[in-house]
């Protein structure tokens, strides 16, 4: 699934210019020109996953309080797109299952980071898999990301046969092992901690490896000078258009 990898990939979206984690934001990555997405998926209090990165409601709904407190119909009934411009009101918390059958209906790549609630890592990861599995069509690429090792231990041992990110912040000590036990095929990493050596470090391994995130084309050239094979961006088409203008002569 991960014969070719993007040099960008569109962060939650097209975070930039639309909503993060909503409809609009995965059709404006397309409109972009993006070929990957990368999303975030939790859990509602009745299991549903669902796409929205912070543990809380409110930087990114009309809502409030930890999002495992609230069903899915109640979850629906917030305003996910206000908070970004007036434009995208009524914009909904999509589920995973309506952000699958989009993204394929686009026909992008998908990173899918499992960023559960804490204490929820393994059925967070197992729900998601299950629906990933059933609905996922072949021929189109597919990476499952955490920074949580027991997701990521989940997916391994569910989905050998998806590809696994590692994300990480800031890597412990016995990362590379971890790497190993989890059957890593990626390391993502924070862009602003790198350096030539660390990503030197990181590809020793034998993985490719992706940073986030990533707005600005003087450090996107530099990362990709430093073997960096991708990154997440909020702006896919706007950084497109940059780095191409850049090698323009």
């Amino acid at each position: 699934m991960l014969s070719t990898l993007p040099r960008l990939i569109g962060h939650r979206g097209a975070k930039e210019s639309a909503p993060e984690n909503t409809l609009a934001s995965l059709r404006e990555a397309a409109r972009q020109g993006a070929a990957w997405v990368e999303v975030d998926v939790m859990l509602t209090r009745d299991r549903v996953p669902v796409l929205i990165h912070d543990d809380t409601l409110e930087r990114t709904t009309n809502g409030a309080g930890p999002v495992p407190e609230l069903t899915l119909a109640e979850l629906k009934a917030l305003d996910a797109g206000s908070w970004f411009d007036t434009r995208f009101a009524g914009e909904t918390v999509p589920t995973l299952e309506e952000a699958l059958g989009l993204i394929r209906k686009l026909g992008l790549g998908l990173n899918l980071e499992i960023k559960p609630y804490p204490g929820q890592e393994v059925p967070t990861a197992d729900v998601a898999l299950d629906l990933l599995t059933r609905l996922w069509p072949g021929g189109l690429p597919l990476l499952v990301s955490s920074f949580e090792v027991p997701c990521l231990e989940v997916a391994r041992d569910r989905a050998p046969e998806i590809p696994r990110g590692y994300l990480l912040w800031d890597p412990p000590a016995d990362w590379s092992a971890i790497a190993d036990r989890i059957g890593a095929a990626t390391l993502n990493v924070h862009q602003d901690r790198q350096t030539a050596e660390s990503v030197a470090a990181y590809r020793a391994t034998g993985r490719p490896v992706l940073a986030y995130t990533v707005n600005d084309a003087a450090r996107a050239r530099t990362l990709f000078g430093w073997g960096v094979a991708g990154v997440f961006t909020d702006a896919p088409g706007r950084l497109a258009a940059e780095l191409a203008a850049a090698t323009t002569p």
